[in-house]
């Protein structure tokens, strides 16, 4: 079997895993991360060897540019003390205490620093999806997000200057600073100069496909010239991200921006899931690599990094939350979090895509030999990924559901008021707006005070619709046998060739935009 066949092995088992996975409620990683396991059991299935050097500049730019697209800067900035708490304090202890344990049973001090900040950061991907599945505080939702999005920063540039000392033989204190400005200051200019670059072609381009083009190669673009420069490719891509979500959308059309986020999900999709269906493969090399697993060495490190992180983060999180609590306090503002959505972020570390990038990355050292203790710390690193995942995954929801932390409000109401707000803006803009006729004018507005007397008829149906829950149910079908009928005569009528395909796909793009909304 060739790494083609077992390329497509890999998409099988996300086609058919990821709807088992949400049918079980159980985290997709870690179905695929099984899968790749039993994949790994049989015979013919290859053991793809991958060029160290390629792993981060593939994988790493359209994961990082995806978490930027969402979440908002604004969220960002009110929790900025809580996510640079996590995403630097918490990764840099992480990594800290890692070392040291990793040191103590007998890893070197750089190849211990390397494997602290290999599994420091925790992955957001499993965190997040529970999250907003059980409906937990807006806050907290921004606050594991925004971890995720930046512990990636700190983590990997702790990754790259203990790389150094460990493959060139030493590095200074003087050295150290200097990488670490350079790295940083570097790694954001880059980004920004991307992201403005970014939207001024954006702002001249005028087709869906080629703007998403322009999405699609600017962080790898960002990441490659911040690491030419030896800068921080992952501030690069974060940076270009972050500015394109909060300054771009105004110079993309409407059809661009539809198809760039759909390409987005699925790029994060896709990437993400073939990585954990990777992870399964590579854990089993790297037992048979593993010349020390005959004394259960590697398993005992990994079983107390494991239990190092679990307690560090503990610590942290609790001791974080309780001097923002004292805080907010003082100044007679409300809370920002309790012991119990503490106990939720603290519980919400598993490790994942990165972590297992990183450490199928070690490179070779200057000598030309394998890293140091490669095979070693990469089996610790997955199984820390695994132990995590499974851990943690498995009982992130039934915690949350024991805790008590989820809101109890409906993030579909918030949708449907938006909607009807947007709306009433509408025509409150068209009301004003001068240099048409009458005419011209009636008939915009009248498109507008329809859609309005729809939305304000579903706010209050849905509002009123614990009284009878039957009658929202039925709007939805509804809705749908109506879509279907549309969808009906436009294929019929392309089909019979009444109409071009082109007018036809123009009007299925609307009508399936609509039937999403009830999907």
């Amino acid at each position: 079997m060739d790494v083609v066949a077992l390329l497509a092995l890999l998409v099988l088992g996300i086609v058919v895993l990821t709807p088992l996975a949400a049918r079980l409620g159980v985290p997709q990683p870690v179905v695929l991360t099984v899968y790749g396991l039993l994949l790994a059991l049989v015979p013919a299935v290859p053991a793809p060897r991958i060029p160290p050097d390629v792993i981060l500049p593939i994988v790493l730019p359209p994961l990082l540019f995806a978490t930027t697209q969402r979440g908002s800067l604004r969220d960002l900035r009110r929790d900025a003390p809580a996510v640079l708490t996590l995403a630097v304090g918490l990764t840099a202890a992480s990594a800290a205490v890692v070392a040291v344990v990793a040191h103590l049973l007998g890893l070197p001090w750089a190849v211990a620093v390397v494997l602290g900040a290999i599994v420091a950061p925790p992955d957001p991907v499993a965190a997040t999806a529970v999250a907003r599945k059980l409906r937990l505080p807006p806050r907290l939702v921004t606050v594991l997000e925004g971890e995720g999005q930046f512990n990636d920063a700190t983590a990997l540039t702790l990754y790259q200057v203990a790389l150094i000392a460990v493959t060139a033989g030493g590095i200074g204190v003087v050295e150290v600073g200097w990488r670490l400005l350079l790295e940083v200051a570097g790694g954001v200019l880059i980004g920004l100069a991307g992201g403005i670059a970014a939207r001024w072609a954006l702002a001249r381009l005028h087709d869906a496909s080629v703007e998403t083009t322009v999405t699609l190669a600017l962080p790898f673009a960002v990441y490659l010239a911040a690491d030419e420069v030896e800068a921080s490719g992952v501030l690069a891509v974060l940076a270009a991200g972050l500015f394109l979500r909060a300054q771009g959308h105004s110079a993309t059309t409407s059809s661009g921006w539809l198809l760039g986020r759909a390409v987005w999900r699925y790029v994060d999709f896709a990437v993400t899931g073939l990585l954990f269906g990777f992870l399964g493969l590579e854990l089993t090399n790297a037992l048979e690599a593993s010349s020390r697993l005959s004394s259960g060495h590697s398993l005992g490190v990994a079983a107390a990094v494991v239990g190092s992180l679990v307690v560090v983060r503990f610590a942290v999180v609790h001791a974080a939350s309780a001097v923002a609590g004292r805080r907010a306090r003082r100044r007679g503002s409300a809370t920002p979090a309790g012991w119990r959505e503490a106990t939720v972020a603290s519980w919400a570390g598993m490790r994942g895509v990165v972590t297992v990038a990183t450490a199928l990355a070690l490179p070779f050292t200057a000598q030309g030999g394998d890293f140091p203790y490669r095979a070693e710390v990469i089996l610790v690193a997955l199984v820390v990924v695994i132990a995590t995942l499974v851990l943690q995954g498995l009982t992130l929801a039934p915690l949350v559901r024991r805790l008590g932390v989820a809101r109890p409000g409906d993030a579909a109401a918030d949708v449907r008021g938006l909607r009807r707000d947007a709306t009433r803006a509408a025509l409150r803009a068209l009301e004003g707006a001068g240099g048409v006729s009458a005419r011209a004018r009636e008939t915009a507005l009248g498109r507008y005070r329809a859609r309005l007397e729809h939305q304000s008829a579903l706010v209050d149906l849905f509002d009123e619709g614990e009284d009878d829950p039957g009658a929202v149910d039925e709007v939805g079908r509804l809705f749908l046998v109506g879509v279907d009928a549309e969808r009906d005569t436009v294929l019929e009528a392309r089909r019979t060739g009444r109409v071009s395909p082109d007018a036809a796909d123009e009007v299925l793009l609307d009508v399936e935009a609509r039937a999403a909304r009830f999907e």
